[in-house]
């Protein structure tokens, strides 16, 4: 792996970590503006709950050396989370601007992703 894309996967990575961290914690935390979103979404408020442990057990799984499948699900689940929720708000006719973080985190999981290391992907068989 060349200098350049090491440089690149931590910088994503570190960046969709503190994203997905800090936002997991915020979803834990059930506040007002979250609790807002989902609503004008149409969704449970127990679904906060869940997306901010899966965040913050995502986040754990993508830093943490080895489990290259368990790396893989983290972040399909967070690719399903944040393209979810870019699809949610433009369903629901939310201002674009609210698009702006999903997108942020998505374009950081495609790039973790891409850009990670060979011992952190599944060998070939």
């Amino acid at each position: 792996m060349k200098k350049r894309e090491k440089i690149i996967y931590w910088i994503a990575t570190v960046w969709l970590s503190l994203g997905m961290l800090s936002t997991g914690i915020v979803q834990l935390l059930q506040l007002e503006e979250n609790i807002k979103s989902m609503e004008l979404l149409g969704y449970p408020m127990y679904l906060l709950s869940i997306l901010g442990v899966w965040k913050i057990l995502g986040v754990i799984t993508i830093l943490i050396p080895k489990f290259p499948l368990l790396k893989e699900w983290a972040y399909a689940g967070f690719f399903f989370v944040m393209s979810g929720a870019i699809i949610s708000h433009l369903a629901v006719g939310d201002e674009l601007i609210t698009l702006f973080g999903p997108a942020l985190l998505l374009a950081l999981t495609i790039a973790s992703w891409y850009f990670r290391p060979a011992n952190r992907k599944l060998e070939k068989q």
